[in-house]
């Protein structure tokens, strides 16, 4: 028989085992649901963090994008370099220089017990001894590259399109004065270049670089801004020395084999021809300004040559100290006087001396244009052509005078 205790008992147990239950469940359910709420929060927060960072322009890791997904730009100035790239690429083309190098062989020659390696040449091979970039201005094959690319008279040019095909190219023209020159190949319907307005350049604007790297990676791409405007440089390579007057200075990577090649505004106009790069520095760069070659592309054009006038004169750019230490009655033109031994300040037989300008004379005007130093007279006579009738102001002994004259030819 069961006890009292017993039945009392009895229905102590059950209650615990269904409390034990209970709670087991409590907590598997709340588990559950947890799980869940704590994946929708991290949903929550991930979409959150996405529209922020897409408000920032901040894109997404590649992880959370699409492999099958064709890339899209991320904001206006990137769509912007991509279109202008693609547009000009197919206008830009590899220059490869190469010349007829003796072959040598070796041979031994007895000098009593002694044999003594000896060279002879035996023939000629043609190697390839150099390249460059240019961009083509005309439908009809014309280039623009740089003249220490193309001044090898002796030397053979190959140009190499962006689509693979080589041509023999011709030397049109190489500019006296600034490092221009323009080749040839034939055939048509080629891609074109835009040509912009070198004019209108700001500090800080964006451009595009696009070059024969290294001479080895076609159509490279770099990107910068417009670090200086009006710079002069000098230039050497080649075992020549070349000053250039108002150039383009950049941070857009120009390397070896960079040479001749288009600096596109965002526009995807060519703005400048790459010339030249700082050694020992980082992303300096130099280009001429497009606007001095459209000058040397139109004279091509109608003359088949290049030409520039020719005044006659050797001066030096007056400053506040060249004023102060010679006495002089002004701070600005161009004072002309004599160089070193042998060296005349005019040249006989030139336009300045038909004119009548003589030593000490100080040409303060070219055509209403004030002379300064960072207006030279370089500079202002380059915008004029041989045969042009250009008016003086020149200062002779504390008098100014006013003379007419008439550009000669650069010889």
């Amino acid at each position: 028989m069961e006890t009292e205790l017993e039945k009392k008992e009895e229905p102590k147990a059950k209650r615990g085992k269904r409390i034990l239950v209970i709670f087991l469940t409590i907590i598997i359910i709340s588990a559950f649901f947890g799980f869940w709420a704590g994946v929708f929060s991290v949903n929550v927060f991930y979409d959150n963090l996405k529209g922020y960072l897409q408000k920032l322009n901040i894109s997404l890791p590649p992880s959370q994008i699409a492999s099958s997904s064709p890339y899209t730009p991320q904001t206006s100035q990137e769509e912007a370099v991509i279109k202008a790239v693609n547009e000009t690429s197919p206008a830009v083309v590899s220059v490869i220089i190469s010349k007829d190098l003796p072959v040598l062989e070796q041979y031994w020659q007895e000098f009593g017990p002694f044999q003594i390696p000896q060279y002879r040449q035996k023939g000629t091979e043609k190697k390839e001894i150099g390249g460059g970039t240019g961009f083509i201005i005309s439908s009809d094959g014309m280039i623009l590259t740089n003249k220490h690319v193309a001044e090898d008279a002796e030397a053979d040019y190959t140009v190499l399109t962006n689509d693979g095909k080589k041509f023999p190219a011709k030397i049109l023209a190489l500019d006296p004065v600034q490092d221009l020159a323009i080749m040839k190949i034939e055939g048509s319907n080629f891609p074109v270049v835009k040509l912009g307005n070198s004019d209108t350049l700001q500090i800080g604007q964006t451009v595009i670089a696009i070059g024969n790297a290294l001479g080895e990676f076609r159509n490279t791409v770099s990107v910068g801004v417009i670090s200086g405007l009006g710079r002069t440089i000098t230039a050497s390579g080649g075992g020549q020395v070349e000053t250039l007057e108002d150039v383009i200075q950049t941070d857009a990577a120009i390397n070896p084999g960079n040479s001749g090649g288009p600096l596109l505004n965002l526009k995807g106009e060519v703005i400048g021809v790459n010339a030249a790069m700082a050694s020992g520095a980082e992303n300096i760069g130099f280009t001429i300004p497009i606007n001095k070659a459209k000058r040397a592309i139109e004279q091509v054009k109608t003359k088949g040559k290049i030409t520039y006038p020719f005044l006659g004169v050797r001066y030096l750019l007056i400053t506040d100290d060249i004023q102060q230490k010679n006495n002089l009655a002004v701070n600005y033109g161009a004072w002309v006087v004599k160089g070193g031994q042998g060296e005349v300040a005019v040249s006989l037989g030139s336009a300045a001396e038909k004119a009548g300008i003589r030593e000490n004379d100080i040409i303060l005007e070219f055509n209403n244009e004030k002379i300064t130093l960072d207006n030279s007279l370089a500079k202002i006579i380059q915008k004029y052509n041989p045969g042009d009738k250009i008016t003086l102001k020149i200062l002779r002994a504390g008098q100014e005078k006013t003379i007419e004259l008439i550009l000669d030819e650069r010889s």
